[in-house]
């Protein structure tokens, strides 16, 4: 049996005509740049989010980008953070021109481990940016309670985890901003890239708005040095048809996670904590097993889709040799990225899909003794 990570298609059979009908509409009113879509679904991302505004951007990335500078975060200024997570989280940071500071994880949730945030603060501080990873947000109260203290920006990294909770409340609601991803394979995913910063910062987000669009207010006159973040109206069509979708999409994933919990309980397979002060939305599965690139091998051989999320931290990215990290410097996330592996979660899996996903893990167990 073949068993993709992810099957987007098995998706896009289910909303095949709305989604082409809502990408004509744009077509035919040829609004290409900004437009109605555009603004409903920013519209429907603040409410969905808990938050008062939300400007659309060409990816993730970009919503981060936008966040930092519209910040004012720049030269001179420092930005704590996780070493374990995807790129761009450190890409932004540095591309604004400041100096990422690594903390180490919590090995449970793979999460920034707050109580070690403090120790990492300098006079150059100006930022906090926690990743919820995988779809489970970080430990929220303390970092806002540090941020506070010390007067900092938090910049919640959302982009695996739109309407995931901590005590109640959304992703993207807590912090000063919060940024979510559209590419693809999020729970929420475009047919290409886009993304969402959401606030409840009015002057900010006037800010935000003017600066992806070329830092230009009005057109032609140019307040700041901005960029090109526009999010696309084809993507926001996409999006809007999808949206509805997104709890159902997410209560499958927690029923798909449940069926594996159960699965592997008793096993050495170590499945994902979910804090109980969390609602997870799965964006990804990921266990944790000693001997994991002999199993991604086992798995692909037969036809299991899986992933490693990530294979190497940040602070030993070549590109980021200039900060000076080195190894055993932040153990818990050098350790994950050598056990943790990600299986199929999406929703449109079969249960004969997830038993044999299941089942051919538990085959290769003897060999992880």
């Amino acid at each position: 049996m073949q068993v993709p990570l992810l099957d987007l298609k098995a998706q896009y059979a289910t909303i095949r005509n709305e989604v082409l009908a809502s990408v004509s509409e744009v077509l035919e009113s040829q609004r290409c740049i900004g437009g109605p879509k555009v603004a409903e679904l920013e519209e429907k991302i603040a409410a969905l989010s808990g938050c008062r505004y939300a400007v659309g951007t060409s990816s993730g990335t970009d919503a981060i980008l936008n966040s930092l500078m519209s910040l004012d975060i720049g030269p001179g200024d420092e930005v704590i953070t996780t070493p374990f997570t995807f790129f761009a989280t450190v890409g932004c940071i540095v591309r604004a021109g400041a100096r990422p500071v690594f903390v180490d994880i919590d090995p449970r949730t793979f999460n920034i481990k707050a109580e070690l945030i403090e120790l990492a603060i300098t006079e150059k501080t100006k930022a906090i940016m926690p990743v919820h990873l995988f779809g489970q947000m970080a430990d929220m109260d303390p970092i806002m309670e540090i941020a506070n203290r010390y007067n900092l920006a938090v910049i919640e990294d959302a982009a695996q985890s739109i309407t995931s909770t901590y005590k109640g409340k959304k992703a993207g609601s807590i912090g000063t901003v919060g940024c979510f991803s559209f590419f693809p394979s999020k729970n929420l995913g475009g047919a290409g890239d886009s993304g969402m910063v959401v606030t409840n910062d009015e002057q900010l987000y006037n800010r935000m708005k003017i600066m992806r669009d070329h830092g230009a207010n009005p057109k032609y006159y140019h307040k700041y040095v901005g960029g090109n973040f526009r999010l696309d109206p084809i993507q926001a069509a996409v999006l809007l048809v999808k949206l509805p979708h997104l709890d159902e999409w997410s209560q499958a994933r927690r029923r798909n996670a449940a069926f594996y919990d159960e699965k592997f309980a008793g096993t050495v397979v170590k499945t994902p904590y979910i804090s109980p002060d969390c609602v997870s939305i799965y964006n990804q599965y990921v266990i944790r097993v000693s001997k994991r690139d002999q199993l991604l091998a086992y798995l692909r051989e037969k036809g299991v889709g899986c992933e490693i999320y990530y294979p190497h931290p940040m602070h030993l990215q070549e590109c980021f040799r200039h900060l000076g990290g080195k190894c055993g410097d932040f153990p818990e996330a050098e350790k994950a990225a050598g056990e943790v592996l990600a299986i199929p979660i999406y929703p449109e899996l079969t249960d004969q899909m997830k038993d044999y996903v299941a089942e051919t893990i538990i085959s290769f167990l003897p060999c992880l003794v």
